[in-house]
């Protein structure tokens, strides 16, 4: 929030679009943080009777308000930057600018570096979200400082170009983070099916499988299927290779947190 600010203030006292688009970008950044920080809390809470199958979506609905937030940003970004080109105003470059962009990278870069990890580690749908989210960041304030650096030698209309081709690398890693997100809220297919058909058949007593349905986030996947066995077999038989079919999945495919597998008796229908 400091260094949002900083950005926020020189930006109005130097008249530079760059660095105060820059700064708002920074301020949505702060508050979608404190955002994602609720929705993890929320997220690793274990089921309850409520929610059976967990709130592991609300990180995923947190990790869209981050992609909206991106989108925010552009808006603000284009907007400023249009004025820019419009006006006549140049915006009065010093050292203090170059400080204060140079330092906003190399923050940035660290986080980026340490979400990118802890997000893997965590499988967080949010952390890497953000990753990405502060990574685009690192290219505002680089293209921040490119138009400095432009400004600083009369061609004051960089600002606001500048500011242009930001705001559509914003769009594009808030793309990014939305199809992910919105994936994940629509229960889109999480595996391939031939690969859980493949994976289950080679179990042994399974006749044939269909059915495959997976959902979830990439790190928590709900699947339930049905398998076809010998008719001949017993109910307790049949429930024994049920068994084996869910212990080799989970062996397999360890993003798998659920499997229902369902029992049919072969009779030709399915192969």
């Amino acid at each position: 929030m400091l260094v949002s600010a900083s950005k926020i203030i020189y930006g109005y006292r130097g008249g530079s679009i760059s660095i105060l688009s820059d700064g708002f970008h920074s301020l949505f950044d702060g508050l979608s943080n404190v955002a994602g920080i609720l929705g993890i809390y929320v997220s690793i809470q274990p089921p309850d009777e409520g929610h059976p199958y967990g709130h592991r979506k609300y990180e995923t609905i947190f990790a869209l308000f981050v992609s909206m937030l991106l989108f925010v940003s552009c808006l603000e970004i284009l907007k400023g930057s249009y004025r820019s080109l419009r006006g006549s105003l140049e915006p009065e470059v010093g050292k203090g600018a170059f400080f204060l962009m140079g330092s906003t990278i190399l923050i940035n870069l660290f986080v980026t570096l340490y979400e990118k990890r802890r997000g893997r580690e965590l499988r967080s749908e949010y952390l890497m979200a953000d990753a990405t989210h502060t990574l685009a960041d690192v290219y505002i304030s680089s293209g921040v400082v490119a138009a400095l650096v432009l400004c600083r030698l009369g061609f004051a209309i960089a600002d606001g170009l500048v500011g242009i081709g930001v705001g559509v690398l914003v769009v594009g890693a808030g793309i990014g983070v939305l199809k992910e997100t919105v994936g994940t809220l629509v229960d889109k297919r999480r595996l391939p099916y031939g690969l859980v058909r493949r994976i289950v058949c080679d179990v042994e007593g399974v006749k044939g499988c269909h059915g495959i349905r997976t959902r979830g986030t990439k790190d928590h996947i709900f699947m339930d299927l049905h398998i076809l066995v010998d008719p001949a077999l017993s109910v307790d038989q049949a429930h024994r290779i049920a068994d084996n079919v869910e212990m080799y999945i989970r062996q397999r495919l360890p993003e798998v947190r659920d499997v229902v597998v369902h029992i049919e008796p072969r009779d030709g229908e399915h192969g």
